[in-house]
This record gives C-alpha cells, structure tokens and sequence, in this order.
C-alpha cells in the first residue's frame, strides 16, 4: 500500500526494517480471546443492576458468522420488578436436528446453574435461571461461559446483542465489551455522520487533516461497519476487531512509524514445513497488496498501510481485502494444513475442495 506521495526507495526501506521488528505476533491471541469473554462478563454485570423494570437484554450467536446454519443459539435476560431478574436459554426444542446439544452438553446447562426447561415459570421449553440483581455478576458469568462452552460462540464479537423495554424501544446502555450491538438505523445514520463531519471539517485538501490517526482510523471503520465510532469493538490493546465470517481481522494503529496494520491469525497451532512456507509464498506472490508468512506456530496475513499522508481509501481497500482473503483462507489452508482457525473451537472440519478450485478475487 503506497502512501499518498512517492517516498524515496531509502526511506521505504528502513521503514520496511522497523515494520519488520513490530509483527502482530506479539500478541497473545489465546489471552486476548480469554480476555475478551472476561471484559464481556464485567460489562453485562455492570449493565444489569442500572437497568428499568422491565427491560430485557437479548444474547444471540451470530449463526452467519459462526458457521451454525439455521440455528439459532441465544439468552434473554429480563428484569421483573423488586430487582428479581430472570434468564432464559434456548434448549434443544428450538434448534433444529444436527445442531442439538448431546447429553454432556445438557448436563453442563444444569452445572452452571440453569434449571431444565419448564421448571422455571414462564421457561417454556427454555431452560430458565431466577436470580436478582445483587447476583448479576454470578449470573453473567454463567451466561458467558452458557454462549462460549455450551453454545460454541469463539470470541464475544460473534454475540449480537440488543436492550430494549417491553415496547421493543431500544434502551441506551455501557457496550458489552466486544459483543456486537445490534445496529439501527440511528446508529447507522451517526456513523455516517461521524464520517460526513470529518470530511467536512477536513483542511488542506485532506478530508480527515486535524485528526489524530487513531481518530481518523475509528471514523474509517465506524464508516465501514455503519456502527457509530463508540459501539466499535476495541480490545484491551487497543485492537479494533472486525467479524469477517470465521475469521478475525484485527486494526491496530500504530505510533513509530505511524502505520495502521490490517492483520488476521489465519490459522494457530500449526507444523510449519517447506510446503507450508512454499504455499504462503506463492499465495502472496498473488496478493494485490499484503502478505502471508509463518511466525512461530501461527499463519498470519498482513497489510500495512502507512500513516503519514494517511489516506481513507486506502484503509478501506485494505480492510476489504483482508476481510474476504481471512474469511476464505482459514478454511482452505485449514484443510490442506491441518492447524487451528483462530475461532475454530466448535467449528466442522472443513470439506476438501477440487483442486481445480479457484481462491476468490483477492488472490
């Protein structure tokens, strides 16, 4: 990825060497995972103590994202009156055949505390939980761990979530950390605002000048997302985190040198050998932009794009590109490569394409 004006082969270089020494690989991609679902269960346990009468909190496994078909696996939590707050999870009587849960997994619905489905008032043919404000910490913790262990969500960012009252209007609350807020369209109209009022107050010709770059970087992707800049899921490293099917794509801004690094965990727990690192160059030697290289035990893809002279469209390209070749590569190295999908627990193993299969239009 260019910057806006031609750089002198020299310096392109020595920037090169700096990018080199700061690879995505520092990142502890179990931890941040772990992380993540602990941040999600703080945050819902601090939201259900300064919710109304009344209000509801709906959990749903994205089934697009998460590669469930027709199922669907979710929680709703309501609040009733005196601080009494009940839960309902979708039990077998919901999901379709090939996507039930088996007897362990039922069995460990009722470790974590959930009564079988009809023993709560109201549960229907869901399991039901009765607790009360003072126990929504207990309470997030078991929905979290119901959505990550029972349900088969990888990461909170595959969890859409929605607060509303009893009249369906939605109620403003704290993100659940990195969950996804389900948009509306006055989310999407702020987020295309955000945008509209960078371009307008922009100098020098440059729409985004007088922004700082991780401000001009959170307006590109809010953009991008049509979510609003403070519904974006950003991690405690401060990575923004987009859902690109079963795959995670990571934005991280960085300082010295200024740089935005698009990059994806393609794959984790893997044997590196001469057809592997022989595969990754050939497959970047196709890459319109980016890279493809082995690190460790994990495959990662990477497009940097530089800071100074920072240009949106280039972010955009960039996200574009890293978001259809994540989503389509883990699978296709997956099944030649064995390893693990970053958010491959839960996941079937992936069916052997022809070998005459074409990858898509970033390769």
């Amino acid at each position: 990825m260019a910057a806006a004006n031609d750089q002198p082969a020299k310096q392109a270089d020595q920037m090169s060497e700096h990018i080199l020494l700061d690879e995505p690989t520092t990142s502890d991609l179990r931890g941040k995972v772990t992380d993540a679902w602990n941040e999600f269960a703080r945050a819902l346990a601090g939201v259900l103590p300064s919710l109304p009468e009344g209000a509801y909190v709906e959990l749903t496994l994205d089934p697009t994202a998460a590669g469930v078909g027709e199922a669907v696996y979710s929680v709703t939590i309501s609040v009733k009156e005196d601080g009494h707050v009940l839960a309902f999870a979708v039990s077998n009587a919901q999901l379709p055949e090939g996507y039930r849960m088996d007897r362990a997994a039922v069995a460990e619905m009722v470790a974590l505390g959930w009564s079988p489905p009809g023993v709560v008032e109201g549960s229907g043919g869901q399991f039901g939980l009765r607790t009360n404000t003072p126990g929504a910490s207990r309470l997030a913790t078991t929905v979290a761990r119901t959505l990550r262990d029972i349900y088969g969500a990888p990461h909170p960012a595959f969890v859409v979530y929605l607060v509303h009252d009893s009249e369906d209007e939605p109620i403003d609350a704290p993100p659940l950390g990195t969950a996804r807020h389900e948009p509306s369209i006055g989310d999407i109209e702020r987020a295309e605002l955000d945008l509209e009022e960078a371009l307008i107050s922009g100098k020098d010709g440059d729409p985004l000048a007088g922004f700082e770059l991780e401000d001009q970087v959170k307006m590109v992707i809010s953009s991008m997302t049509k979510i609003s800049v403070e519904q974006l899921q950003v991690d405690a490293d401060g990575d923004i985190g987009i859902r690109a099917g079963s795959a995670m794509v990571f934005v991280r801004v960085r300082d010295n040198p200024p740089l935005v690094d698009v990059f994806s965990p393609i794959l984790t727990e893997i044997e590196p050998s001469e057809q592997l690192y022989v595969k990754l160059s050939e497959l970047t030697n196709r890459m319109p932009i980016g890279r493809l290289y082995c690190a460790n035990d994990t495959v990662w893809a990477s497009i940097p794009v530089f800071g100074r002279n920072f240009q949106a469209t280039h972010l955009m390209l960039a996200v574009q590109v890293m978001t259809g070749l994540a989503d389509e590569l883990d699978d296709r190295l997956h099944g030649e490569f064995g390893g693990k999908r970053f958010f491959g627990e839960g996941d079937k193993p992936p069916v052997k394409e022809p070998e005459d299969h074409r990858t898509g239009m970033y390769l």
